[in-house]
């Protein structure tokens, strides 16, 4: 069995604004925390955190990293999100799984997918 990854880490340039994101479109919560320029937020168990880490100013936010998060109807999520504001590119039905893409504020690439969670697409 491999060693489980535990959390993502994304340098962005504003912590709140990116937190945001998270909450509201992915139902993640922030995790309590005494440390500045840090706040890592939880799917729930067996899910993988993500660590907003402050950027320094000669860094750069948005890096080269995709966070995919696995949802089962790929349309229905993607539609209920835009209603929300969050813009998704176009589904794209690739074998038995859908996917779409998109950008968090900070500029990271994000994925909404069902691959691997045996539902066929159907859109």
């Amino acid at each position: 069995m491999g060693i489980p990854i535990v959390r993502a880490i994304l340098y962005v340039k504003n912590i709140p604004e990116v937190a945001d994101f998270y909450q509201r479109h992915f139902d993640m919560k922030p995790l309590p925390s005494k440390s500045d320029g840090w706040l890592e937020m939880t799917s729930g168990p067996g899910g993988c955190n993500i660590a907003l880490h402050q950027a320094s100013s000669a860094q750069k936010s948005g890096a080269a990293v995709k966070l995919v998060f696995g949802v089962a109807d790929v349309c229905t999520f993607k539609a209920e999100r835009e209603q929300d504001g969050l813009k998704f590119g176009p589904v794209h039905a690739v074998e038995d799984f859908e996917f779409a893409n998109a950008k968090d504020p900070a500029g990271n690439s994000i994925q909404i997918s069902s691959r691997g969670l045996k539902v066929k697409a159907t859109h």
